[in-house]
């Protein structure tokens, strides 16, 4: 049997362009991808109700979720009704806040649609054409041009055929070949009539020229010329040359390389039709552009596309624009090649149309889903405090690293300033040179101490004790500047036991002198056995056993539970309180405590004999500075507490300053004075009244 001789001129036309063309399911796969290259995350879907409507629809609805866009109606055209369920299917549409629908139809079977839409006034969608329409001839109906514009499809692939706009410009009406259909085409190209024949324009002879077969087909363009977008006719041209090569190599059939029995070669001029086959399976044919054609096990050629876009143009008439291509053979990141400068959409900016159930949540804030509603649908929820989003649509919130915190848009994460009471800062510098200023006023005291220390005032108030407690009162001002700086190892190691015992001296001493003075003044009673207490001896052991309570405190702290350096981050949460932590806090208030113990013996001793006789009242000068010590640390209780940061170190260092400042004012400031600027009063005569108070 002859091959021609089986399939009719006809039915071998349509069989041969079918057979290069690609399955619809890759025509499914490439809706799904442009629907997720564009962005468009809520779509509707729209089908006509056969096979190639609903496999096809149903592809392209898995693979968008798969995509991870939402669908957000799903209809059916009926061909079963007149109206193709138009109404119900306008309605829904109208409904929805979707701008983007796929539509899997024929052009035919969409008009209904369209119309219904045309009546509700509906133009603000964007439609994604299946192959079936994305070239059909909706584009040339008037009306339906504000309602198709910016439509974007997938359209079989059109390539050039060589030679062929030259072979149809060389078409001549005095051709032997259908030389009638010519003539008729010829006159209707030219608008003329062949002198001889009938007329077959039925237009009225005296409007028409005579056709001279001189006219040039190169002047005119018309459907017939235009070889641009040949799309059936491409696909029957690579048809054909895949039966030629599937010929040829059958003709060149080597011996032992047939399908047959003993691997013999058909015989061309008794072929059957699966013998043809066997060859066409394994055809590749080199086509122009570089493709080549080729059949996968399932007998699919590669699959490539056109990307076609109606344009609406300024004279009001839609044309179909190719844009770019398709092509499943290229790497994942290059299955679209399309030039984004020839897109033209219908919306106002322009720009591509977004369609989203909800807006992308930006930097900041994450995604929370709507309860019964698709993922796509969600509220922005902005992120707790020291977290951040890098990304929008964000599904949760990145938290900060400790020593870091969220910018203004909380979309990075930047670090912490860090905050200490420094050398540099304003407050530091001030209490720098506070403490480095009052510490010349003790070494001021002791120069004149020593200068007049024969004179009566300063022999009757213990001149070895004074110039101790001025020395300790010095160290007491320094000392404040141990807390200020970059919170150092062993900077915290020291800073508080250094206060402390410091202090501890200076207090001890004050403490030895109100000793000393009841002691004295007891002593001067007659049969009175406290004469031998009254000597320096005591008041050295008395400041010794009170220095050395306050070392054991301060050791012990140390040894047990030694303060060391840290990093707040919850007192401030965009700064990094660089502090130390005392390591024991009840090692810190009780060497604290022991102060307040060692000036309230102090206080409680002044106070009790502030009736003394006593020419320069040194009981109540006590009493007076052990009030104001106590005063000062006892507001700062209630004022560490409650300050922050770099303030609660500003707080102690002027505790600490204030503090010592009364002790020297209290206790010095009058001897100065008498010294200086009353010399009549620094007598031993004047020393001696009782009187005086």
């Amino acid at each position: 049997m002859r091959f021609y001789a089986v399939t009719p001129p006809a039915a071998l036309k349509i069989t041969l362009a079918a057979g290069t063309v690609p399955s619809d399911a890759f025509q499914s796969l490439g809706l799904a991808k442009l629907v997720l290259h564009f962005g468009w995350t809520w779509v509707g879907l729209l089908a006509i109700d056969n096979d190639y409507g609903q496999q096809g629809i149903q592809m392209v609805r898995q693979e968008i979720i798969k995509g991870g866009a939402c669908v957000a109606f799903a209809e059916n055209i009926m061909m079963n009704q007149p109206d193709r369920n138009a109404p119900r299917i306008v309605k829904v549409i109208k409904e929805s806040n979707v701008k983007v629908i796929v539509i899997f139809s024929t052009d035919v079977d969409l008009v209904p649609v369209l119309e219904e839409m045309l009546r509700h006034n509906i133009t603000n969608k964007t439609f994604v054409a299946s192959e079936a329409w994305s070239t059909s001839s909706l584009h040339s109906i008037e009306k339906f041009s504000r309602l198709l514009s910016g439509t974007i499809g997938l359209a079989f692939y059109s390539g050039s055929i060589p030679g062929l706009g030259r072979f149809l410009k060389a078409v001549h009406p005095n051709s032997s070949l259908e030389k009638d259909w010519i003539k008729i085409f010829w006159e209707q190209a030219f608008n003329c009539k062949f002198p001889l024949g009938s007329n077959t324009t039925n237009v009225s002879n005296a409007i028409l020229n005579d056709c001279t077969g001189q006219e040039n087909l190169e002047n005119i363009k018309s459907s017939f010329t235009d070889v641009s977008n040949l799309r059936t006719t491409y696909s029957v041209y690579t048809a054909v040359r895949v039966v030629a090569k599937a010929l040829k190599d059958l003709n060149n059939c080597g011996l032992m390389q047939g399908p047959l029995s003993q691997y013999r070669c058909p015989d061309i001029y008794l072929l059957h039709p699966w013998q043809l086959l066997y060859y066409m399976k394994n055809v590749r044919v080199k086509l122009s552009g570089g493709r080549e054609l080729y059949f996968d096990e399932n007998g699919d050629p590669p699959p490539v596309y056109d990307i076609v876009n109606w344009q609406l143009s300024s004279e009001g008439s839609i044309q179909q624009v190719k844009v770019g291509s398709y092509d499943t053979a290229a790497s994942t990141n290059q299955f679209f090649t399309i030039n984004t400068s020839l897109l033209l959409w219908a919306t106002e900016d322009h720009q591509v149309p977004l369609s989203v159930c909800s807006n992308s949540c930006p930097y900041g804030f994450w995604k929370a889903a709507r309860s019964g509603q698709p993922a796509c649908c969600f509220e922005c929820v902005p992120c707790p405090h020291g977290a951040i989003t890098n990304n929008t649509n964000s599904i949760d919130c990145i938290k900060c690293p400790f020593d870091q915190w969220p910018n203004k848009e909380k979309s990075t994460c930047i670090p912490k300033s860090m905050e200490y009471l420094s050398f540099e800062d304003p407050l530091g510098t001030s209490v720098t040179a506070i403490s480095l200023l009052s510490s010349l006023a003790p070494d001021f005291i002791l120069r004149l101490f020593f200068q007049y220390k024969s004179s009566p005032v300063v022999k009757a108030n213990n001149y070895s004790l004074s110039c101790l407690l001025l020395i300790s009162l010095s160290f007491c001002f320094l000392s404040s500047m141990a807390f200020i700086g970059y919170p150092q190892p062993e900077k915290c190691l020291l800073r508080q036991a250094t206060f402390g015992m410091v202090f501890a001296l200076c207090i001890s001493c004050i403490l030895a002198k109100t000793v000393m003075v009841v002691l004295a003044f007891m002593a001067t009673k007659p049969d009175s056995n406290l004469r031998k207490w009254a000597t320096p001896q005591v008041s050295c052991m008395i400041v010794f056993i009170g220095f050395l309570l306050q070392f054991v405190i301060c050791l012990s702290w140390l040894l047990l539970a030694p303060p060391f350096p840290q990093y707040s981050t919850h007192t401030q949460s965009m700064v990094i309180i660089v502090e130390c932590n005392e390591g024991s806090s009840i090692a810190f208030w009780t060497m604290l405590g022991y102060l307040f113990f060692l000036a309230t013996i102090s206080f409680i001793v002044a106070f009790l004999s502030r009736r003394l006789p006593d020419s320069f009242n040194e009981a109540q000068y006590i009493t007076f500075s052990m009030l104001s010590f106590l005063s000062v640390w006892i507001s700062y209780i209630p004022g560490s507490l409650s300050a922050e940061g770099k303030y609660t170190v500003a707080m102690e260092t002027f505790a600490i300053l204030a503090s010592s400042w009364a002790l020297v004012i209290c206790m010095f400031l009058p001897k100065c004075f008498i010294i200086l600027f009353r010399p009549n009063l620094n007598s031993k005569i004047n020393i001696m009244k009782k009187d005086r108070y």
